[in-house]
């Protein structure tokens, strides 16, 4: 669960959102449009960046973990990778979400090898392993990412932008390894694809004007949609299928 209690935030005394309170005890998809603060917002959740007020994960204040600890709870996918080691492979990249378990100064444990393993089978990728990250389409590196958060065992998976860039037949892939993961992790959605947030259907957080906005229903209303996003707005009969 997270609960967010006065929370503001912002760069450079700009503030990008002022004094949102809400519990989020379920999934959430979160939207609004560019600039308004959806990538900052995921970036405070995962103790990336400055704010006031308080996050509360599971009953105790987010500022309050240490970094492992808050490893343990939250995973962060951002929307693209960047390259710190162009000749990694993808193999020891998904070890890599072992770190937060890892004990000090050791190698990862055999577990941690079978961990990794278990999801580069899981995403189709145990025959990419020794290639380098830098060699995999923008598919193949998307679904290295989750593998990756799912390898680190957090209990919350904090999607941002995750279809970004990607053809149609990948996208379609991503989502439905998103929706399952709502069966075993509680998930964040951050996207532009108003189709994509109607597949997954969780509940809403719409950012607007420094303000969060919270549906639990009839957000994708079609008069609802055409009024948060000021531009008409006809059925989403494309979806996911």
């Amino acid at each position: 669960m997270i609960e967010l209690s006065r929370l503001s935030l912002g760069y450079d005394e700009k503030p990008i959102l002022q004094d949102i309170s809400l519990i989020i005890d379920s999934h959430l998809n979160i939207l609004g449009a560019n600039g308004s603060g959806k990538s900052t917002l995921a970036k405070a959740f995962c103790g990336l960046l400055d704010y006031t007020g308080k996050i509360i994960i599971d009953t105790k204040n987010l500022k309050a973990y240490e970094a492992k600890e808050r490893a343990k709870k939250i995973a962060y996918i951002p929307t693209k990778l960047e390259f710190y080691d162009e000749f990694i492979t993808l193999a020891e990249f998904v070890l890599q979400g072992r770190f937060a378990h890892k004990e000090s100064f050791l190698d990862y444990s055999d577990k941690d090898r079978s961990i990794a393993s278990a999801n580069l089978e899981l995403f189709g990728l145990a025959h990419l392993k020794e290639q380098t990250l830098s060699s995999l389409s923008s598919g193949e590196t998307a679904l290295a990412l989750i593998a990756q958060a799912l390898t680190q065992e957090s209990e919350i998976i904090i999607f941002d932008e995750p279809t970004a860039n990607l053809d149609p037949k990948n996208s379609k892939i991503i989502a439905e390894h998103i929706k399952n993961l709502k069966q075993t992790h509680q998930t964040v959605l951050i996207t532009h694809d108003l189709h994509l947030a109607h597949y997954i259907d969780s509940p809403v957080l719409f950012l607007q004007e420094k303000k969060a906005h919270y549906f639990t229903e009839n957000f994708f209303e079609d008069d609802n949609l055409s009024s948060l996003y000021d531009v008409k707005i006809q059925s989403l009969a494309v979806q996911y299928a």
